[in-house]
């Protein structure tokens, strides 16, 4: 027997609508969203009522309507009236952001610690996040949740590090951090944190395999807009395919990995950054351009591999996507077509169209999504 829907859901299906289409179109006035959603009017004042009251939502400026008359009131979400935290850990800083319910970044921080599994290391870096939320007006209530970015493989409900061979914190649990926080906390790897920024910005974006092209190499497997982990938890780990057996030595433990070729560890020099490297690669200086088309040769050669396993889009991301450029992708897709046995269009290889801070927004991401589906 069917269960019928009592008046207090369908009151508050009628708020979640009309909440929803506000965020969609941003700026709406009433007409809109009564002649939009087919509600009544009394409905949607009723319920636009509430909204403001609850401080979800404002009233904007004016907007043109179809309808003749004066200029309709404009209605907005209150973008911060909820927000995300995205941290991303690394060996010797830590990356903090803020985003409001658009994604949008309000205010973003780095400060200088050398990661270990202590506790005057979680209490020193939740010590920063809590300054870092109060010096930007942020009350605790406006949080969501904080996503802690990991260079590692995560445990499927997001608390523990299965695999942390480059911070040396596998084993690691969220405690460490939620001892002192008063939020939700939760880690996720960074380069599917990195994929999740990319899904948000590209709602067209179905199927795909993420490269994130960073300081380490990552992975993330994007199918039905999905982020695929695998049965073990370790699906899409091509930094430890082998390609070179006496390669150089991964951190892994092994030689020859993808790692030890397509990660920026491998492109830079010691001390070197990517501002002065691509500086002298795009004036054609010798040295460097040279170590630039060896590492696209590298990288075209990985990424042939898997493209005959997985035949979709490439999306190049990570640190060095804003460096890169279409003629750097034009020579990938040349080596591409040398090494494989099939004519090969040159349309599945992309730059990243969220480069600039898309792991630590990432990691915020989820808690913002969550929020927007209830």
């Amino acid at each position: 027997m069917k269960k019928s829907i009592t008046p207090n859901q369908i009151r508050e299906n009628n708020r979640n609508l009309i909440y929803q289409y506000i965020y969609r179109k941003e700026k709406v006035s009433q007409q809109d969203i009564a002649y939009d959603l087919h509600l009544s009017r009394p409905t949607v004042t009723t319920n636009l009522s509430s909204l403001e009251e609850d401080g979800l939502i404002n009233k904007n400026g004016q907007i043109d309507t179809e309808y003749v008359g004066r200029k309709a009131s404009a209605y907005t979400i209150v973008p911060d009236f909820r927000v995300g935290i995205g941290v991303e850990i690394l060996k010797k800083e830590v990356k903090m952001i803020i985003v409001d319910l658009y994604g949008k970044k309000i205010e973003r921080s780095v400060f200088e610690i050398s990661y270990k599994d202590e506790d005057s290391y979680f209490e020193q870096v939740t010590s920063q996040i809590l300054s870092f939320k109060d010096s930007v007006g942020i009350r605790n209530e406006q949080i969501l949740g904080i996503g802690f970015a990991m260079q590692g493989l995560v445990s499927p409900d997001s608390q523990t590090m299965l695999y942390g061979k480059i911070l040396e914190c596998t084993g690691l649990s969220i405690n460490a951090f939620t001892r002192y926080l008063p939020y939700p906390c939760s880690f996720i790897h960074d380069a599917d944190s990195a994929a999740i920024s990319e899904l948000w910005v590209s709602p067209e974006l179905k199927d795909a395999c993420y490269l994130s092209l960073s300081k380490h190499l990552g992975a993330s497997l994007i199918i039905n807009r999905e982020i695929i982990t695998g049965k073990h938890g370790h699906n899409s780990t091509i930094e430890h395919v082998p390609m070179e057996p006496k390669g150089r030595l991964c951190y892994c433990g092994k030689h020859g990995c993808m790692e030890t070729l397509c990660s920026l560890d491998a492109l830079l020099n010691d001390g070197e950054t990517l501002d002065s490297f691509f500086a002298k690669v795009r004036n054609r200086e010798e040295s460097e351009s040279k170590r630039w088309q060896e590492y696209l040769s590298h990288l075209a050669r990985s990424i042939n591999l898997l493209h005959l396993i997985y035949d979709q889009d490439f999306i190049l991301g990570g640190y060095l996507a804003p460096y890169l450029q279409e003629k750097d992708l034009s020579y990938i897709h040349e080596e591409i077509r040398r090494m494989t046995p099939f004519s090969e269009n040159q349309d599945f290889l992309h730059i990243s169209k969220m480069p600039k801070h898309n792991i630590t927004i990432g990691a915020a991401l989820p808690y913002i999504q969550k929020f927007l589906n209830m």
